[in-house]
């Protein structure tokens, strides 16, 4: 697992858009797996940017988002698929961008389907990953044991605490959501993971301090071949007395 850490949010950022560009130039027609939340969104104002300014392309790449929030209207705007078009999708000529459907009439058959897309599409190339204050990875929250398949999975009262400041006074916020399993995350080729801000500091603190915690399920990604970890300081704080790479 390759540590960097950066001095700011925006050094992040623009980091992790240099991998997600260099995906995309040794392979345009990579298949990009996406995550929501508010780390990830300077990557992709900078990616948006880069189309803009450096006509960055997306025409040959499909992404598939880790998540969903269920049950949820596409439109809400607290919907990941409202958050992927408003951030990313509508400003980027990416070529398809797939996300679990939170209208579902059945979400079981939803799941076996969005597994079946991902691995017509060949598997993912490159896999974006946050992380959760209790060190979930999509909504894979922390469990004796892990589901390999997409599913519908129940949100541990710290995830929905932390994800309530989204959601309006009285607004029912869904208390379940579809999210892919370790199969799919796993079968990346490579996965980036992203950490900012010292409200993740304690958990990044237990990511790397050699052992694999199984009750934090980003743990298990030191068994993956192919894992960067991009932090900025805040985030980076308690693994100071590591061996780490620095990016400036």
């Amino acid at each position: 697992m390759k540590r960097i850490i950066c001095d700011s949010y925006e050094d992040m950022s623009r980091v992790a858009a240099d991998i997600v560009e260099a995906q995309i130039a040794c392979k345009p027609d990579s298949v990009l797996g996406l995550a929501t939340g508010s780390t990830p969104l300077g990557l992709y104002e900078e990616l948006v940017r880069r189309h803009r300014e450096s006509g960055l392309n997306f025409s040959k790449v499909r992404s598939f988002n880790l998540d969903e929030y269920y049950p949820i209207g596409k439109d809400h705007p607290q919907s990941y698929n409202y958050y992927m078009n408003s951030n990313l999708f509508s400003k980027i000529n990416i070529a398809a961008a797939y996300l679990p459907d939170g209208e579902a009439d059945d979400p079981m058959s939803e799941c076996k389907n969005y597994d079946a897309k991902i691995e017509e599409a060949g598997g993912i190339d490159l896999q974006v990953l946050g992380i959760g204050v209790n060190g979930h990875i999509g909504f894979n929250e922390p469990s004796v044991s892990y589901t390999i398949t997409t599913h519908l999975t129940q949100l541990t009262e710290s995830t929905l605490t932390a994800n309530s400041r989204n959601f309006t006074d009285g607004e029912a916020q869904p208390e379940t959501a579809l999210t892919m399993g370790f199969g799919a995350i796993f079968g990346a080729k490579s996965i980036l993971l992203l950490i900012s801000g010292g409200n993740k500091a304690e958990v990044a603190k237990k990511l790397f301090d050699g052992k694999i915690h199984t009750d934090i399920p980003a743990a298990l990604l030191h068994l993956h071949p192919d894992v960067t970890v991009i932090l900025d300081k805040e985030a980076a704080g308690g693994i100071s007395n590591l061996m780490i790479e620095n990016a400036n």
